[in-house]
């Protein structure tokens, strides 16, 4: 079979997974009324559809860390771990999208804007606080179903327990990122490069690349100690990423990421790039427009304008490559150390490459 043939069927199995889970959520939650049954059938085709980063992150590595090929069984638990990674990403989606109060997703209506058209009367106030509630409720609902997927993994006791360790650690730390965003946002705590930095890991990198590492790790039996370096490598490239998204946001083609070009700028963001411009004498002209909800395009491109002027986009791709350069620097120690094979470094490094060129 090819490799591509391969892939394809792994992201069609994942997806499959995916809809089980939803379809028994939504015959069970029929009995509670066609509102809540509405709920998990909305969810479902929310949820489907994506890259599925996060969980073919997760098989891509474990079949590179297997000393040997998986077996069947061993490949059913590996995509129902993976299957819970990506449930437990869109019940942070759900989430996220209540704290920012938005309504849109990559230029189409997210669940709550969904949930909010489709009512009878339109955007009432009791429609977007019914659409938000329910956001909640059903990320609160995701949340525990990834708890116990990963409770019920067809895995070792010994694997179960760093696999629920690993969960646990991973909410608590990506929670605590997603507060500290909301402070940044909100003014409450003080906007430099370093709790940018590391709000950005805790909130992005360690549920989107750090999990799926070391949850691959653990479901073929690597050691804690491949396991922590797996988290270092996972957490450099974690952040490579989401300087990247950052960029992009703000300097990339619309065309091709699906953004608003200038929504990063209207939101107030608190990025790099805006931590950066801070000490710059540029600063006071970006500041007239930064966190303006009525940011004209023409004002925006010059806003953007003078980020890259001042120098904001080269010092942050200079982080970008630097996170990458760590990222294979602790891959490159791994590997001397005998605690990765070779098939492994293979596969970090072609991720490396794809986070590096990404132009959405």
């Amino acid at each position: 079979m090819s490799t591509t043939t391969t892939e394809e069927s792994l992201g069609t199995r994942i997806e499959q997974a995916l809809r089980h889970r939803f379809s028994e959520r939504s015959a069970a939650a029929e009995r509670y009324g066609s509102e809540f049954a509405g709920l998990w059938q909305a969810a479902e085709e929310h949820a489907l559809g994506g890259k599925l980063i996060r969980p073919r992150l997760l098989l891509d590595l474990a079949r590179a860390l297997a000393p040997a090929p998986l077996t069947a069984d061993e490949m059913r638990s590996a995509i129902d771990v993976a299957a819970h990674v990506e449930l437990l990403h869109f019940a942070f989606l759900l989430h996220d999208d209540v704290i920012d109060g938005d309504l849109m997703r990559r230029r189409r209506p997210n669940l709550i804007g969904a949930l909010v058209a489709g009512r009878p009367a339109g955007p009432t106030e009791p429609a977007l606080h019914w659409a938000r509630s329910s956001a909640i409720l059903l990320g609160d609902l995701l949340l525990s179903s990834a708890v116990l997927g990963f409770a019920r993994a067809g895995v070792t006791d010994e694997a179960r327990e760093r696999l629920l360790g690993l969960l646990e650690e991973t909410i608590f730390e990506t929670v605590a990122g997603e507060h500290a965003d909301v402070a940044l946002s909100d003014g409450i705590i003080t906007p430099d490069l370093r709790t940018i930095l590391s709000t950005s890991a805790y909130k992005t990198a360690t549920y989107s690349f750090v999990l799926p590492l070391r949850a691959a790790a653990v479901l073929v039996g690597s050691s804690t100690a491949a396991e922590d370096h797996l988290a270092v490598i996972g957490r450099h490239l974690g952040l490579a990423y989401q300087l990247q998204d950052d960029l992009l946001s703000v300097f990339g083609d619309p065309e091709e990421h699906g953004k608003d070009p200038f929504s990063d700028l209207r939101e107030g963001k608190e990025t790099a790039i805006i931590a950066y411009a801070r000490m710059t004498s540029q600063w006071d002209g970006i500041e007239l427009h930064f966190g303006r909800a009525d940011l004209s395009p023409t004002d925006g491109a010059a806003a953007r304008d003078r980020l890259r002027e001042c120098g904001s986009e080269s010092f942050v791709r200079g982080l970008v490559r630097e996170h990458l350069e760590s990222a294979d620097a602790a891959l490159r120690e791994a590997e001397g150390a005998g605690l990765l094979p070779a098939t492994a470094g293979d596969a970090i490094r072609a991720l490396a490459s794809r986070v590096g060129g990404r132009s959405r």
